[in-house]
């Protein structure tokens, strides 16, 4: 499974951006995908998830429920994070995840969300 992460950038507190992750090679091994983040001089966390296989069921962090969504095309293998009313504390690097049926874990490469005035 390989994944390609992009939509990162630089954004104003309170602001909005939406992230893309498209899944190709062996995709009908995929059960669930989602997207982690570290910021500088942290560990690596959960955002989101959203199973594949069994229905859109999705997962959130506390810190990021009511303004990040997390959703998918199947038509194009990819999934999206929107995320609303950005905050500072919300900058790191995003990591798109991808968790096969075997409990394998793949990632795509990180893409910087900042947030500041």
């Amino acid at each position: 499974v390989q994944l390609q992460a992009s939509g990162g950038g630089l954004v104003q507190p309170g602001g909005s951006l939406r992230l893309s992750c498209a899944a190709s090679g062996s995709i009908f091994s995929i059960n669930d995908m989602g997207w982690y983040r570290q910021a500088p001089g942290k560990q690596r966390e959960l955002v989101t998830t959203i199973t594949i296989t069994s229905g859109d069921i999705a997962t959130y962090a506390g810190s990021v429920r009511g303004r990040f969504t997390i959703s998918r095309d199947n038509a194009k293998n990819t999934v999206y994070l929107q995320m609303d009313s950005l905050k500072p504390e919300d900058t790191a690097v995003y990591y798109c995840n991808a968790r096969d049926t075997a409990a394998m874990d793949y990632w795509g490469k990180g893409t910087q969300v900042t947030v500041s005035s």
